[in-house]
């Protein structure tokens, strides 16, 4: 019965910052989260597969859904934790990976964590630090959808040919780019 109080206390954050094997490994070594999920989410098709999501046409961006202990990480930690890991001024683009489904999009679940990504986001524009408007959407979450088991952990699972990709999309470059001199 503890096991069910402690996961009553957990809350969840959804992200969208382009590839999702790129979005998980930072969110899983951030003290306070719990587990992160690699998925679909923003779209109108019901239960899309990874084929269908890359089509650009179901309307969903790769996501990844954070659980985590609201005692140990907020959410602003995490919404900081997010925006140093993309580029928020391309719109339906990250790096190598291109269309909608690459968007950038912060879902939330609650008006305090609407309230607290619209602040996060017009700090980041009036800082100015990443030299161009922040075309990131704050939108409602909505059905989160898994994605398949392979997508899963990449990063852990497959760390050669993760590095390889996460080095080869430019992704690497830019964040030590843009947060070494910040």
């Amino acid at each position: 019965m503890d096991h069910l109080k402690k996961l009553e206390q957990y809350e969840k954050a959804t992200f969208a910052g382009g590839c999702f094997w790129c979005m998980q490994p930072p969110f899983d070594k951030f003290p306070g989260v719990i587990s992160t999920i690699a998925g679909y989410t923003g779209g109108i098709k019901a239960n899309p597969t990874y084929e269908e999501v890359c089509t650009g046409t179901t309307g969903h961006a790769e996501a990844i859904e954070v659980t985590y202990d609201p005692a140990r990480a907020s959410y602003d930690q995490l919404l900081d934790v997010f925006w140093r890991n993309i580029d928020p001024t391309t719109p339906n683009k990250q790096f190598a990976d291109t269309g909608t489904q690459y968007r950038t999009a912060i879902f939330y679940h609650s008006g305090e964590q609407k309230k607290l990504a619209e602040a996060s986001k017009d700090k980041m524009e009036k800082i100015g630090v990443f030299g161009k408007p922040i075309v990131t959407e704050i939108v409602p979450a909505s059905i989160f959808y898994l994605a398949e088991d392979y997508h899963q952990k990449y990063c852990q699972n497959n760390p050669v040919r993760y590095k390889s990709y996460s080095d080869g999309s430019g992704r690497e470059a830019y964040l030590k780019k843009m947060w070494d001199k910040n």
